[in-house]
């Protein structure tokens, strides 16, 4: 056995693709790999969002490079991964993290805005795993994916969320069928699903006013652990998910939640 049972969670020096760096769950990834030891590599579609976060990135002290391109098409997706292949050698980890939500009732919604959710979330998400599915499969040695699901994809919501729930729930569905799919060239395939957690387009929940505090505590009595989540709370499962600690770990759907799907 090895003596130190903590090298199980050494990603130093792995090549990490982030895709939708510039979001919430994106930040903390970069940052989460950065400040493991990884070579990370930053893609977005806001070219002054994506400096801030390669300078945060930056500061911490690892190799990175920036690639200011959407996975909005099969040779967005291409080009991603050749950039990060010609800069860095390998893709070790791929993080898709972009992802939007619109939300509507649905005799409000458009078919348009049903279809945009959905290429968004799942087409770019299935995408990027498709080019560097091939890429790892191409260098050997494995690798690890990880998708952005939501407490969403197993639970409906009232407030016009039929685009939103339906697209997690086909990330659920992607994951696991990627799960089984690649479990014999050693890439492991799994998604995080957190509930509400701190972010820019959450802030204000976590505010304190009548208003922010009658929706929080609403939302907090169905929470055991009794809060929110923080960007702090996503780190730890993404740094799971991408080392050898989750090597028997695939198709697998981890709730960050606090329990809120467990009740």
């Amino acid at each position: 056995m090895n003596s130190d049972p903590y090298s199980i969670f050494n990603i130093k020096e792995k090549v990490a693709l982030v895709v939708g760096a510039t979001g919430a769950f994106g930040s903390v990834a970069s940052k989460t790999y950065a400040g493991a030891g990884c070579k990370v590599v930053l893609t977005g579609g806001n070219k002054a969002e994506l400096k801030k976060i390669s300078e945060a990135v930056n500061e911490i002290g690892c190799s990175s490079k920036m690639i200011n391109i959407r996975p909005s098409s099969e040779k967005d997706c291409e080009r991603i991964v050749e950039e990060t292949v010609r800069s860095f050698g390998r893709i070790d980890i791929l993080v898709v993290a972009s992802g939007i939500n619109k939300v509507s009732k649905v005799d409000e919604m458009s078919p348009d805005t049903f279809k945009n959710v959905m290429d968004v979330n799942v087409t770019q998400s299935w995408l990027m795993a498709r080019e560097v599915t091939k890429q790892m499969k191409l260098q050997g040695g494995g690798g690890k994916i990880v998708l952005v699901s939501s407490a969403r994809g197993l639970l409906g919501h009232p407030a016009g969320y039929s685009a939103y729930c339906a697209s997690k729930s086909a990330i659920d569905g992607i994951t696991k069928a990627l799960g089984c799919e690649l479990g014999n060239a050693g890439i492991t395939v799994n998604a995080i699903a957190p509930t509400v957690f701190r972010s820019p387009l959450t802030a204000w929940m976590f505010e304190d006013n009548p208003e922010a505090d009658k929706v929080r505590s609403g939302f907090i009595t169905r929470v055991p652990k009794g809060r929110l989540g923080e960007p702090e709370d996503l780190a730890g499962p993404l740094l799971f998910l991408s080392s050898s600690a989750s090597d028997f770990y695939t198709g697998h759907i981890l709730y960050a939640d606090g329990g809120y799907t467990a009740g």
